[in-house]
């Protein structure tokens, strides 16, 4: 059975045999996906013209085809049609509102024009005057609620008018007087960008940006590319600015975060004096001069969400390279400490979900230790010093400070719980140990012993519900033990005795997966409180894995096999599916976090230790071409998928490289394999 893991489709899909489908949640849009595509012709090309309205019910009118016109069209998201005639003829025009409920003003006609108009959807209407005359003047807001701001009349101005449905009255001045200027937002919450400032009688592209709160104008974060004649679309935090004159023709977009600019997609035509409406992320742009007058209609989207297997994408590495370390954590609030390199280390460092940073050292180096806890309330104890260690430290989210000694000395230990209710057994110190003890956020007590001593076993679940399994004691265990808080109980055996192995889960609800059998084990199984059942097998039989997560949603990934080993699996309570490939395959690393936001770091990587972290994440590519990438752009896409989320090729998917329901490229186009 296929499984395609994909919310929307555009056009036909055939399925041959069965497709079941699956939901994500999606991760953030990779930087520079933003695109224009070609929509349908204006009717009528001109140049000029004001627009309103959303991508799928635009409004255009007026402009000069070079004579003046009263021209309107509207567009259904494909093509444009005629709508009624505007009453006055003109072009330089601002507009403002929807398709239904259109808003013209100023211009020039061919003197300059102060008429206001208003469309219903079918015809024009007159509306009351603006009190300044004026032409290259801006436009936002709705029919109801309009604004008008800068403009030439014939001095460049800085006067701002509202509209309130029938009457326009004075806003707040534009600290910068200008004209040929774009706009957006509302009338409250109004945006300003670009224009000519026109000083000592010549031309300056302006890039200053002003916001509007409904009473007066402030400065907002500068345009990248100073410009005139250029369309705007979009609100106050979230505005769109393309085309215009640099002096020369552009087709430079921006994006504006209420904040600060950032360059899109650039236009298919540079062109100026065209118009635009929508929104950032459903623009349109149309007509225009590019030097002819043109028709051309453009969309600028980011709109259906394709979904892929989850992947890892590259996190910032560790600072120290090492292998044999513990963790503990989240995936946006991850630590890692202790290690060897070879050298024994005591360097911590603490993730934010984007990179490592250094914490404070552990007071004794040590590796093959044991965590538990949180980034800010962590807890480090046992391990391998120049001898076996029992100390035990406390990190409060900036610096280790020494806690209650172990009473058992050991190394290859488990842990469970937190800081204030740590849990520590089994482990060799030297001789194979029994012990367990509890931790209160002081010291440590003894709490009962594990039934067999054992150590390489597997833990799970917190200090009054602990999990142990797994190990190797005389010889490989299949023992289980449950603790209480107070004392272990005998469990249900593990079907395969191992060591080496990796769990997950709680003490009513665990998984065990992987390990040394003694030969490397695929095996998984699954403890319901009482006894362990055969789960699903690992695709790939490995020892020394990481892992994440619960029963029903559990995480696999590194290991040996004997080959070092990239491989990521996903458990869903029944079977393992391959998840997206570590980029960087590895042993005795640490992992924490959940199947959905797992986080490693740190291990041994051939030919030498690794410091590089990892997220994984489920993904997902924005783009309004699902599953054929528009060929202009799709260098620049997989390209940058490439980087990020190692997508497959065609040589792998020709020579069963990928798994079915997974995505893979070729020559820009990029495929779901369903069979």
């Amino acid at each position: 059975m296929a499984t395609l893991k994909q919310t929307t489709i555009d056009g036909t899909l055939t399925i041959t045999g069965s497709l079941s489908t699956k939901t994500l949640v999606p991760v953030a849009l990779p930087i520079g996906l933003s695109a224009w595509s070609n929509g349908g012709s204006l009717i009528t090309a001109r140049d000029s013209l004001a627009g309103a309205g959303t991508q799928t019910a635009g409004l255009a009118f007026g402009g000069q085809t070079p004579a003046i016109s009263d021209a309107t069209e509207e567009y259904n998201g494909t093509s444009w049609s005629s709508g009624g005639n505007m009453s006055t003829t003109r072009r330089e025009l601002a507009g403002a509102g929807t398709q239904d409920a259109g808003l013209a003003f100023g211009g020039l006609a061919p003197t300059l024009s102060n008429a206001t108009e208003e469309y219903n959807g079918t015809s024009w209407s007159s509306g009351g005057n603006l009190i300044t005359a004026r032409q290259f003047l801006a436009g936002a807001g709705t029919q109801d609620a309009g604004l008008a701001f800068g403009g030439n009349t014939p001095a460049k101005s800085n006067a701002t008018e509202e509209y309130n449905g029938t009457s326009w009255s004075n806003g707040g001045n534009l600290t910068t007087a200008r004209f040929d200027l774009a706009g957006a937002g509302t009338q409250t919450a109004g945006l300003a960008f670009g224009g000519n400032t026109y000083v000592n009688s010549n031309i300056t592209n302006s890039n200053a940006t002003e916001e509007y709160n409904g009473t007066s104008w402030s400065n907002g974060g500068n345009l990248n590319t100073a410009r005139r004649e250029l369309a705007g679309a979009g609100t106050q935090t979230a505005g769109l600015a393309f085309g215009g004159v640099t002096p020369a023709l552009s087709n430079a977009t921006e994006e504006y975060n209420g904040t600060s600019w950032s360059n899109g997609g650039n236009m298919s035509t540079a062109r100026r004096s065209l118009a635009g409406a929508g929104t950032q992320d459903a623009g349109l742009a149309f007509g225009g001069f590019t030097p002819a007058n043109s028709n051309a209609t453009e969309e600028y989207t980011q709109p259906t969400t394709i979904f892929l297997d989850r992947i890892w994408s590259s996190g910032g590495n560790l600072s120290t390279a090492r292998y044999a370390l513990a963790g503990a954590g989240t995936q946006d609030a991850g630590l890692a400490f202790g290690g060897q390199t070879p050298s024994i280390q005591t360097a911590t460092e603490e993730y934010n979900g984007t990179s490592w940073s250094n914490g404070g050292n552990l007071t004794t180096a040590r590796f093959h230790l044991a965590g538990a806890g949180t980034q800010d309330a962590g807890l480090a104890f046992g391990g391998w010093v120049s001898a076996i260690s029992n100390a035990t430290e406390e990190y409060n989210g900036t610096s280790w400070s020494s806690g209650g000694n172990l009473t058992t000395a050991r190394r290859y230990l488990a842990g469970a719980g937190t800081q204030d209710a740590g849990l520590a057994f089994g482990g060799q110190g030297p001789a194979n140990s029994n012990a367990t003890e509890e931790y209160n956020g002081t010291s440590w007590s003894s709490g009962g012993n594990l039934t067999t001593a054992r150590y390489a076993l597997a833990g799970a679940g917190t200090q009054d519900a602990g999990l142990a399994f797994g190990g190797s004691a005389s010889a490989l265990s299949n023992a289980t033990e449950e603790y209480n808080g107070t004392s272990w109980s005998n469990g249900g055996n593990l079907s395969t005795a191992r060591e080496r192995l990796a769990g997950a889960g709680t003490q009513d609800a665990g998984l065990a997966f992987g390990g040394l059998a003694p030969a490397i084990s695929n095996a998984t199984e699954e403890y319901n409180g009482t006894s362990w059942s055969s789960g699903g097998n690992l695709t790939t039989a490995r020892q020394m894995p990481a892992g994440a997560g619960t029963q029903d949603a559990g995480l696999a990934f590194g290991g040996v096999t004997p080959a070092i080993s990239n491989a990521t699996e996903e458990y869903n309570g029944t079977s393992w599916s391959n998840g997206g490939n570590l980029t960087t395959a590895r042993y005795s690393h640490a992992g924490a976090g959940t199947q959905d936001a797992g986080l490693a770091f740190g291990g041994f990587a051939t030919p030498a230790n690794s410091n590089a972290t990892e997220e994984y994440d489920q993904g997902a590519i924005n783009q309004r071409y699902p599953i054929i990438m528009s060929h202009t752009f799709d260098t620049m896409i997989m390209t940058d998928l490439a980087t990020r989320y190692n997508i497959a090729d065609d040589v792998d998917a020709a020579t069963a490289g990928i798994n079915v329901g997974n995505i893979y490229h070729t020559n820009g186009i990029v495929k779901i394999r369903l069979t």
